[in-house]
């Protein structure tokens, strides 16, 4: 299935990734893209210029995902042909309401399923995490790697992956899941629950020191935003997808300490790092292997790492300006 021609639901869509997929949607035809964000971390700028491009075919529901009877209700006003389920409560978020981070992701999905089971939409693609593996225990980490969630988040995370695989061998449904290793780029929080990136830019833009926590050797893959976006469009032009799990990530490990050096350099920070105690339940190592997704719709991370970082911090640095 291409945009083309169809109508969309964007759970969390003004969102990180979530806004990014709205606007390639769009650009790629879609006739209309309804998103529904509670804003708990998303925010109206986001959308700014998918509302300005697109207009109309732009909708927005300020309300919870997670309500199996808000969500019937935009259905029944959109009829959309897909559903993209990626609202959720940011990873950090475990750490000051843990039964809370956990709860949303398990009823996100389930109200989905709920709906896709009694015919209110015809596919539903669910953005999982990378977080549902915990630390690896072999590298690369294939889709078949055990779930060892270290946080109530990925907890919630791995729950409703399960549940999407016994939806699917219940009632046959067509849904495919998408695990994002670490996303970064445009759009991405820098306030509440932000993650390294925009919490180093946000630090040295008050001209403090940045800030690792532990060691900084713990490793992460990192992958672009906009390749991440890509990866799902190329997934859900497939027809055999249905049911399956897939990595999106870039197959290489970079270390924390490394990614707080590379955002120093691009904006001539100088005055080092702090180092902070290591955070409690943190993951040591995640590399995603790529060759089950890659076989099917070819290179995931089309964007360099030093490329897509130059990229992101020169965003930061316009907004900071009011450009």
């Amino acid at each position: 299935m291409t945009p083309s021609g169809k109508r969309f639901v964007v759970t969390g869509g003004a969102g990180f990734i979530g806004s990014h997929l709205v606007d390639a949607l769009l650009r790629e035809g879609a006739t209309s893209v309804a998103v529904v964000d509670n804003f708990f971390l998303g925010r109206d700028e986001n959308l700014a210029d998918a509302i300005t491009q697109h207009g109309d075919a732009v909708r927005i529901y300020r309300d919870d995902a997670g309500s199996e009877r808000v969500m019937a209700g935009v259905c029944d006003k959109e009829k959309p042909d897909v559903v993209f389920n990626i609202a959720t409560k940011a990873l950090a978020y475990s750490f000051f309401n843990p039964a809370g981070a956990l709860d949303v992701n398990v009823d996100l999905v389930l109200a989905q399923l709920e709906l896709l089971r009694k015919g209110a939409y015809g596919r539903l693609v669910h953005l999982s995490s990378s977080e549902v593996y915990g630390t690896a225990q072999t590298v690369p980490m294939a889709e078949e790697h055990p779930l060892l969630a270290e946080t109530t988040y990925a907890a919630g995370k791995a729950a409703a992956d399960l549940a999407v695989a016994a939806y699917v061998r219940m009632f046959g449904l067509d849904v495919s899941i998408v695990r994002p290793f670490n996303n970064y780029g445009p759009r991405q929080n820098d306030c509440s629950f932000a993650a390294v990136i925009p919490v180093t830019v946000r630090r040295i833009f008050a001209g403090e020191q940045p800030t690792i926590d532990g060691d900084g050797l713990q490793t992460r893959d990192f992958v672009f935003v906009r390749d991440t976006v890509d990866a799902i469009l190329r997934l859900l032009a497939r027809d055999d997808v249905k049911g399956r799990v897939f990595n999106v990530g870039s197959g290489k490990e970079t270390t924390i300490r490394e990614i707080v050096g590379a955002v120093s350099r691009l904006l001539g920070w100088h005055g080092g790092v702090r180092f902070a105690p290591a955070r409690p339940a943190d993951v040591r190592r995640h590399c995603a292997a790529v060759d089950k997704v890659e076989a099917l719709i070819g290179p995931i991370a089309r964007t360099s790492l030093d490329t897509g970082l130059d990229t992101t911090v020169r965003w930061y640095e316009r907004r900071a300006r009011g450009n």
